[in-house]
């Protein structure tokens, strides 16, 4: 199956690209990798004659390779170009889930930003909270800390002259 996956995998790379890179990976599959397009395609044995499993991802900074975005079974005896048509729309849909769109960069704070849900208007009449500005003072315990701590004060010392303070102690 290995010898078949191979053949199958260096045809594939040969009619997708013309710079590419095939090598077995530890399961037993064969992966092609298009630096130059920053995917990848990957060809697994699935334990049906004839048959492998295709999937295809993105190549991230650094040269690792993301998750599988699409996956897909494919007969193995199909000519070599139903199988690159197959690769070419899965590399497309790659390729589409990886462009972001329109305000999904990310914010200020270097996290990406939320996609806006799918149907959803946004709400009208509402608007945003205002942040309170900081305080022009410094940060020290404020009036009304001062108050609380003057009142546990005065309980403690009750406390203290009602069970030290009689004559008989």
């Amino acid at each position: 199956m290995y010898a078949q996956l191979r053949e199958t995998a260096a045809e594939l790379a040969g009619i997708l690209w013309r710079e590419h890179t095939v090598y077995r990976e530890r399961g037993g599959g064969v992966v092609i990798r298009g630096e130059h397009v920053r995917r990848w395609i990957s060809l697994a044995p699935t334990g049906g004659k004839d048959q492998a499993l295709l999937r295809a991802g993105r190549i991230l900074d650094g040269g690792t390779t993301a998750p599988a975005r699409t996956e897909v079974v494919v007969d193995l005896t199909a000519p070599v170009a139903e199988l690159a048509t197959v690769c070419r729309r899965m590399l497309a849909e790659v390729a589409a889930a990886a462009d972001p769109g329109p305000g999904s960069g990310p914010s200020r704070s270097g996290r990406p930003g939320k996609a806006p849900k799918v149907g959803k208007a946004p709400k009208a009449g509402k608007a945003p909270k205002a942040r309170k500005p900081p305080r022009a003072g410094s940060r020290h315990t404020g009036a009304g800390s001062w108050v609380v701590l003057v009142l546990v004060g005065i309980a403690v010392a009750a406390w203290v002259y009602s069970v030290f303070g009689s004559p008989g102690y």
